[in-house]
């Protein structure tokens, strides 16, 4: 054990004097991470401004109005009134609201059994989500609306005097619909930008080490290290242990030191600190069999550089660390679950929305030690067949 830690000691302080390493792995990770926090840092805020023309001047139309400024909008919408649909139209070409809601006149009469004029929503293509809030609550309210409209037409089918008609019409008002779509099983805690892009370019620089850990083993080939390290009475089993245990110390360290910085410097959250090492854990041991992969299929220092680069850039793309998965199409979703990274990113994802223990690292550690034994055992294979006579 004791050689194994030495030939691990060796290769890492070989590392630590070359400064390349130290901005890839530690400083560049770090400071690209703080760049996406602060570029993106507001986008969990959402807040829409919201115009509405009153032209209806009915109980109908103010009953829409204190839906929008109702509590459960408070700190999402603002509404601001306008005349005139030309004014609201002005408002939202110019950006000062985003959205706006055009209530005809005659809506409440609606109530009545009249025909209903429809709402309308005027929307911009700079705040789609916005327009969406808009329209969604519009529809909700015209759904109720016409609940009401129908109930009172049936209830004058059903030989309901003409002249309760007002007075059914304003208790049908009163009544809400009996089905209301509510949320389960879905975190309330919102994923922050920095919990998802620290872990993400950390993984990304940290598969960087795959290439490091390859060339460093064919330039001390050439260098005649290996051969010298061999002559010794030192296992081959020792000499890949070694080289194996300082690759995932360094890439372990790597990993540790971003997620650090995310918490303390930038405020990042997870709700499990050891679902957090485990993934840490878990690539750091993918990195050490990607390594291994990438030396037995190459024969040269030029070779493995070529070779690892494809590798990193093809997983970081395929898992997502450039862009949230959530965003990405069904098919990129799918190919990510064939990545290590792709697996622990979902694992970091959960853990940042909340999501605790074995529910949000089980299904990511299951597919990191998956990939690395696919990999370990073709690392096998290739070695035996080079062997094989």
């Amino acid at each position: 054990m004791r050689v194994v830690i030495a030939i691990a000691a060796k290769d890492l302080r070989q590392r630590l004097r070359d400064r390349s390493a130290w901005v890839i792995v530690f400083l560049a990770p770090v400071l690209i991470s703080a760049l996406m926090a602060l570029a993106f840092g507001n986008s969990g805020e959402f807040r829409a401004e919201i115009g509405v023309v009153d032209l209806d001047r009915g109980p109908a139309a103010t009953g829409l109005i204190q839906v929008l400024r109702s509590p459960e909008l408070e700190g999402t919408a603002q509404v601001r009134s306008y005349d005139t649909e030309r004014a609201a139209r002005g408002a939202v070409d110019a950006g000062d609201v985003h959205a706006a809601i055009v209530v005809p006149a005659g809506f409440s009469q609606s109530l009545h059994g009249d025909g209903a004029a429809p709402v309308r929503v005027l929307g911009s293509v700079d705040y789609g989500l916005q327009a969406q809030l808009a329209r969604a609550v519009t529809e909700s309210y015209v759904a109720q609306v016409n609940a009401d409209r129908l109930s009172v037409a049936t209830a004058v089918a059903a030989g309901a005097p003409e002249a309760d008609v007002p007075e059914l019409a304003a208790r049908a008002a009163l009544l809400r619909l009996p089905e209301e779509v509510g949320a389960q099983g879905l975190s309330g805690d919102p994923l922050k930008v920095i919990s998802y892009f620290g872990p993400s370019m950390g993984m990304f620089f940290v598969l960087f080490c795959v290439g490091f850990g390859a060339r460093g083993y064919f330039v001390e080939r050439q260098q005649g290290t290996l051969d010298r390290i061999a002559a010794a009475p030192v296992g081959r089993g020792a000499l890949l242990l070694g080289k194996s245990l300082s690759t995932f110390v360094y890439s372990l360290a790597g990993l540790t030191t971003v997620t650090l910085v995310s918490w303390l410097a930038f405020d990042a959250r997870w709700a499990d600190p050891v679902g957090v090492a485990a993934l840490s854990v878990a690539m750091a041991v993918c990195v050490v069999c990607l390594t291994a992969l990438v030396i037995s299929l190459v024969r040269t220092e030029e070779q493995a550089q070529g070779f690892a680069s494809i590798l990193v850039f093809a997983l970081v793309l395929l898992g997502g660390n450039f862009v949230f998965a959530a965003n990405t199409t069904p098919t990129i979703r799918t190919l990510a679950l064939f990545t290590p990274n792709g697996w622990a990113l979902r694992g970091f994802t959960d853990l940042g929305t909340g999501v605790r223990g074995w529910d949000a690292v089980g299904a990511p550690l299951l597919g990191i030690a998956v990939f690395s034994l696919a990999v370990a055992a073709a690392t096998t294979l290739i070695l035996w067949l080079r062997r094989t006579p």
